[in-house]
């Protein structure tokens, strides 16, 4: 079994300890972490085909990202001072007209930009199917192959449109029936259980106000039949929480449960507006966050109560989400946004560590998608996902805490991301695919889409 050594550097495990090394190692042995620990690697271990001197770097578990529109990335820097209802309704007449072509292009792009940004786990919330346009979940699918990336695919599904109370037009969402047998395809066809799976399908139905309770109560017990994880979005803005309240006679967690939204197989993106008690529900039921400050900060929707969601046992990740409404697609900005966000809210400077913002991006991440034995932290037996991030530049080189030179400072340089123990970015390039080329197709589709939506 091949290895590989990486040594001389800091290593941040995110283990249940938090166990640290100033200067430590770490030994991949195929697509698994052999070990980890203090000081230089052992000089007599057989089959070493590449020897890194990690002098300078920080090494830390592969970022995790538990949200995002891939599709979103043809349509970045429109609607800039809108609320969510404002850019949804300004936007869907756009993305209605996606196609194959355009989302494979578009998953390319999110997919590069969050992998030379040192995420190794990439999740997509995909639910816009225009009717005629091709196999848009493969087309995400194929490129987070192409590219070497780890991969939660959430086959998304809206049953409401325009003419039943919905933002989006007609054409652009299914039928209830439709999109339940379409989520069950993907599932038979794609979906791999196993311990190193580099590809998994979740059930996302796509937010309260854009599928109907049958939708989400029939989503619910086919993700329960077929063993998989379950998403949507809960709780954004405070116009989703007066929709439910006018429409269910009730708050967003409590439709959620009424409908078998809440469990340890649920996480929900943003959950920006909970009182007390739906926080407590989330702890009760184990239900997951993915939090996305970056997103909610865009679109003026609030800051979460991550401080009071953690203290809660509540599952937290974080995400970038839909690059419409995060231009940057970048996980690893949000774990200083994260940090810097939440001290505004309540809890001021106690709001979050350094490394608890690590732990949100990583380990927080895993548990949120379920993989939390898998990925998430540097230790024996888990899955080989990791970087090194380089911390002797000029950004970085006069704070003494690599945790919080990574979390603080600059957006760090990768040296090495590794995925399931293949390298898939060195010194901060990708190494799977063309990067000109794909900025070229995506900009190309991307004008070929506002002409499409311009009548053109």
């Amino acid at each position: 079994m091949n290895r590989i050594v990486i040594e001389n550097c800091a290593v941040a495990t995110v283990d249940a300890a938090d166990t640290e090394y100033a200067s430590g190692h770490l030994v991949v042995a195929g697509n698994r972490i052999e070990s980890v620990g203090a000081g230089p690697a052992p000089r007599d271990l057989p089959d070493v085909v590449r020897r890194i001197d990690g002098t300078g770097h920080l090494a830390t578990p592969g970022l995790v990202n538990t949200h995002h529109h891939f599709y979103q990335w043809l349509t970045r820097g429109l609607a800039q001072d809108c609320n969510l209802f404002d850019w949804l309704v300004a936007l869907y007449p756009t993305w209605a007209r996606i196609d194959e072509e355009m989302v494979h292009a578009a998953a390319r792009g999110s997919l590069a930009m969050m992998a030379r940004g040192g995420v190794t786990t990439a999740m997509d919330h995909h639910y816009v199917f225009p009717r005629g346009t091709g196999d848009l979940l493969g087309a995400e699918i194929r490129a987070a192959g192409e590219l070497g990336v780890r991969f939660t695919a959430a086959r998304g599904s809206m049953d409401r449109g325009a003419s039943d109370g919905g933002l989006p037009p007609d054409f652009a969402v299914e039928s209830t029936e439709g999109a339940l047998a379409a989520t069950e395809e993907a599932i038979d066809t794609h979906h791999d259980g196993g311990f190193d799976s580099m590809l998994q399908i979740a059930v996302a139905p796509c937010s309260p106000f854009s599928v109907s309770t049958e939708l989400l109560r029939e989503g619910a017990a086919l993700a329960r039949r077929k063993g998989v994880r379950l998403h949507t979005h809960g709780s954004e803005t405070v116009e989703e929480e007066k929709f439910c309240h006018e429409l269910f006679g009730m708050g967003p967690t409590d439709y959620f449960e009424s409908t078998g939204w809440l469990g340890e197989d649920v996480w929900m993106a943003h959950c920006v507006h909970m009182n007390d008690a739906d926080i407590a529900a989330f702890a009760r039921t184990g239900t997951g966050v993915a939090h996305c400050p970056s997103s909610n900060a865009r679109l003026a929707a609030g800051i979460a109560r991550v401080p009071d969601l953690l203290a809660a046992r509540v599952p937290v990740g974080l995400g970038v989400d839909g690059t419409a409404s995060n231009e940057s697609g970048e996980l690893h900005t949000e774990l200083r946004n994260a940090l810097l966000v939440n001290r505004l809210g309540s809890h001021r400077e106690k709001a979050l560590t350094v490394r608890q913002a690590l732990r949100l991006g990583t380990h927080g991440g895993a548990r949120v998608l379920g993989r939390q034995d898998q990925i998430g932290s540097l230790e024996p037996g888990k899955l080989a996902d990791l970087v090194l991030w380089k911390l002797d530049g000029i950004g970085h080189s006069t704070i003494a805490d690599p945790v919080a030179a990574l979390v603080l400072g600059a957006a760090a340089p990768v040296t090495l991301s590794l995925v399931n123990g293949e390298p898939v970015v060195a010194d901060g390039r990708l190494l799977t695919a063309d990067e000109n080329e794909i900025a070229r197709t995506a900009r190309d589709e991307a004008h070929r889409l506002a002409r499409i939506a311009a009548g053109g």
